[in-house]
């Protein structure tokens, strides 16, 4: 693992240089072979697995072809594929090819979020791939993966000596009013600096390792979604999800960081 993105990204660039047309022509074919095999190409991902071989259908992703800032990408996830009546995806787990931890985040599904649909921004730090993996109730697995390409490494952009205050200021958008077994919108933000611990503040200085790493949402007792959250997730981070709430109760939004740091936002929800 590369002491820092910037590190990384410029010694692949150097390599390229060096190399020539040869180089050129390496970097131009590598993305014919990775796109049906990038998820075969991580021990994350291969770890997860565990031996199985993944349905390469029903799961997609929402990504720009090009972005030209790295640090924020928008990122959405979808399952539009067949299951059993039974059947509902129980974790969403998303990864970087090209990044020092290739763990984005793990989403954690439930009766309360059978509707598949999520979207963020993440940090990426070079031309590389996003992979998917999803499992249901059954058994099943699902994967899926997409390249791309970065203008402006994420590891480029300096941080900031002054920045609102951590788990300041949570901002959720949610009806209050819903069906019984409607999909339910969700949107969440919150000021955070989520540093990875690699970048540079303005004085060179390294900045310390400061991310959220877990936001549960609840519905009376129950867990209706959960986001467990690694470096690679831009700051403030933004959620958007569904839930299908059968019954009339309060929903509980709370984000956790590596310091014990708690937030929370409530909101009544009237089911009908």
């Amino acid at each position: 693992m590369s002491r820092s993105w910037c590190i990384k990204s410029a010694l692949s660039r150097r390599k390229v240089l060096q190399h020539g047309m040869a180089g050129v022509g390496l970097v131009l074919l590598s993305p014919f072979s990775w796109a049906n095999e990038a998820w075969q190409q991580l021990d994350a991902v291969q770890h997860l697995l565990n031996g199985e071989t993944p349905i390469t259908q029903g799961l997609t992703l929402d990504l720009p072809h090009v972005s030209e800032d790295g640090s924020a990408v928008p990122l959405g996830i979808k399952f539009d594929g067949e299951l059993a009546d039974n059947d509902y995806l129980t974790d969403i787990h998303l990864f970087a090819t090209g990044n020092p931890q290739p763990e984005i985040a793990t989403f954690r599904l439930g009766e309360l979020s059978r509707y598949p649909e999520i979207s963020t921004r993440v940090r990426l730090n070079e031309t590389q791939y996003v992979v998917a993996v999803a499992n249901t109730y059954q058994g099943q697995t699902f994967a899926v993966s997409q390249e791309v390409r970065i203008t402006v490494s994420g590891c480029l952009m300096r941080g900031e000596d002054s920045q609102p205050e951590p788990l300041s200021n949570p901002r959720v958008s949610v009806n209050q009013q819903v069906a019984a077994g409607d999909a339910l919108e969700v949107r969440t933000l919150i000021n955070h600096p989520m540093e990875t611990g690699l970048r540079e503040g303005s004085d060179g200085e390294p900045l310390p390792r400061h991310i959220i790493e877990h936001f549960t949402v609840r519905l009376g007792d129950e867990v209706a979604f959960e986001a467990q959250l690694h470096q690679s997730i831009s700051a403030n981070p933004y959620l958007r999800f569904h839930l299908t709430p059968q019954q009339s109760g309060e929903l509980v939004f709370e984000w956790q960081d590596d310091q014990g740091e708690k937030a929370q936002h409530t909101s009544e929800l009237s089911v009908s």
